[in-house]
């Protein structure tokens, strides 16, 4: 096969991404996630919005804790990586209830959510068999209020 400079130009992206270890492509965890205080202003701030704001900002909570769940996963602290995930159900919830009011950036806490749920379904096939169960809960609660999000986003 005869490449010339073009299709070396193409395949050389590609040719970078299959030699990348697969655990350097699901092990990218955001190494700048919000202490404990930080977090809980998040949680303090999305709780106190208007109701315009609330959806997006349950939404960037539940993106957040998600990412500091997989980084609890693999320091292997998985009692709290559980508990961190009962929170993104409740806020997951807590997105579904506020989709009734009047949103704004709807389109923005959509596309959050949709990476959310990526970078959770990548979690799950990395975790231990006996850590599934809880990460399958919360993917399926994510993935309802993320076609909700996307009928409310189709509607505008």
């Amino acid at each position: 096969m005869k490449l010339n400079l073009r299709s070396t130009v193409l395949l050389l992206p590609l040719s970078l991404t299959l030699s990348l270890p697969v655990a350097a492509l699901t092990s990218n965890i955001d190494e700048n996630l919000p202490d404990a205080q930080a977090l809980a202003m998040l949680e303090l701030r999305a709780q106190q919005a208007g109701p315009r704001d609330q959806c997006f900002l349950y939404t960037e909570l539940v993106h957040t804790m998600t990412e500091i769940a997989g980084k609890q996963m693999i320091n292997g602290d998985i009692d709290q990586a559980s508990a961190t995930l009962k929170k993104v159900n409740h806020y997951a919830q807590l997105i579904h209830i506020s989709l009734a009011d009047n949103t704004k950036r709807l389109k923005n806490a959509e596309m959050l959510l949709h990476h959310t749920t990526y970078r959770l379904q990548e979690y799950l096939h990395k975790a231990d068999s006996e850590d599934q169960a809880t990460l399958k809960t919360t993917l399926s609660q994510l993935d309802k209020v993320h076609d909700e999000l996307l009928a409310e986003v189709m509607k505008h």
